[in-house]
């Protein structure tokens, strides 16, 4: 038996574990009404998922639209490392709320004796691993392990999970984050680099190198299933013109999604392009492109005809009503130009933290150079509601840069860029809990 949160810390580092979690379960989580991961979408943000599918539910006589995704999830224990194969998130959107079930089914060596009774005082610990595993770990009511958890006070918190240190010296992710910035700080003036795979850092000339510069720093090497993540938090720079106004060069890119339904992706980019797209203004000849900005405010762009909406979400209660629904791009007699589906949206969230860092920079060449400023502004419990909530009120918009380029061959070349976007003075409607840091040398 594991009675000591180090000795848990422990298991789970041993099974690759980067950040550990706990949640305090109630009579109503257990295998037959699944346990509860919040009433919002924050718990998107802290367990790594698969691929979302929709279907039905009926209780007490109505129907409920729900999102299901499995979870690569595994219970540790002394004994090894057992997976349960048909643990999966549950998500409803119109309550809102998560939930995970078949987290017993399929798996022999499950903790059923904990997880199938109703005992208040029981734990449920999540360790999550770099390649996006999920290790469950359950402690039983009166156990050491649990009275451990419930003596301790200081934890962070994030939705209904505590943040546990993954060593008995650990100060927490939030004071080694800052830590390392403030030493960055430092620094000074940094090369402009590039982290690579094999996790050496190599000299980086293009001008974009202010996030791989600060992430090569950081020790963060490319992530295949996350943004930029140091100790669970999302790792954003962006360039200010001085460290006395912190004024931002460019507005914050939340996500770049490419569109999953609507004319974009049935008859394909080119097809696209050729309907609502435009000749270049520069006049430059065989191209065609498509930009502008297009916000939630049931006007058409000039040139393209085109507004930006929200199917299936209740702007009044910012609640998903229809997950075939999603993020639309409308034309005139009403068809969907493009679509981005709810599914999808969700599915592209799990690239998403429920923390982030911003990180002020300065550039300067040659040779190309960063530094780093001492005001970092530290967003905490992001939620997918509160994206969509924000596209609803213009907020969050839409800014392509898509292309066309040919030279009357049959040669074509296509270029993709959908962002959507926010001012960086308007990052706080995207978070429940902001802070601005002021590093002290």
């Amino acid at each position: 038996m594991i009675e000591t949160l180090d000795a848990l810390s422990g298991l789970m580092r041993q099974h690759g574990a980067v950040r550990i979690y706990a949640k305090k379960l109630s009579p109503n989580d257990n295998s037959k009404n699944q346990v509860y991961l919040g009433g919002d979408f924050t718990a998107l943000n802290i367990l790594p998922y698969g691929e979302v599918s929709t279907d039905s539910s009926e209780k007490a006589g109505s129907v409920r639209d729900r999102a299901k995704s499995p979870v690569r999830f595994y219970w540790i224990d002394g004994g090894g490392k057992f997976l349960a194969p048909n643990a999966q998130l549950i998500l409803y959107p119109d309550y809102p709320e998560i939930r995970m079930s078949g987290f017993l089914l399929g798996c022999r060596n499950a903790p059923a004796e904990i997880m199938r009774v109703r005992d208040e005082g029981r734990v449920l610990f999540f360790g999550v691993t770099a390649d996006g595993e999920v290790l469950g770990h359950a402690a039983a009511a009166g156990s050491p392990l649990a009275r451990v958890l419930y003596a301790l006070s200081g934890l962070g918190q994030v939705g209904v999970f505590l943040e546990i240190p993954l060593a008995k010296e650990d100060v927490g992710s939030k004071q080694r984050l800052l830590d390392v910035l403030t030493a960055i700080y430092a620094k000074h003036w940094i090369s402009s680099q590039k982290l690579g795979r094999d996790g050496i850092a190599r000299a980086y000339s293009a001008r974009n190198g202010g996030g791989y510069t600060l992430e090569a720093e950081l020790g963060i090497s490319p992530n295949g299933y996350s943004e930029p993540d140091y100790l669970g938090w999302e790792i954003k720079q962006y360039a200010v013109t001085n460290f006395d106004q912190y004024r931002p060069t460019s507005p914050v890119t939340l996500m770049t999604p490419e569109p999953t339904g609507g004319y974009y992706r049935e008859q394909g980019v080119e097809a696209f392009l050729r309907k609502y797209g435009y000749a270049d203004k520069l006049g430059k000849a065989g191209r065609i492109n498509f930009g502008g900005i297009y916000a939630s405010d049931r006007t058409y762009h000039h040139e393209t005809g085109l507004r930006l909406g929200l199917v299936g979400f209740d702007e009044k209660t910012s609640l998903i009503t229809d997950l075939d629904g999603g993020i639309a791009l409308i034309d005139r007699e009403g068809e969907f130009a493009a679509l981005w589906k709810y599914t999808g949206i969700i599915e592209h969230w799990k690239r998403k933290h429920a923390q982030a860092a911003y990180v002020p920079s300065l550039f300067r060449s040659p040779p190309p150079e960063y530094r780093y400023g001492p005001r970092v502004h530290l967003c905490e419990e992001t939620d997918l509601n509160l994206f969509l909530n924000a596209i609803s009120k213009g907020v969050v918009y839409y800014d392509p840069a898509i292309k066309l380029e040919g030279d009357g061959s049959s040669s074509m070349a296509i270029k993709r860029r959908s962002q959507f976007r926010i001012r960086h003075d308007k990052l706080e409607q995207m978070y429940h809990r902001n802070e601005v840091v002021e590093l002290d040398l």
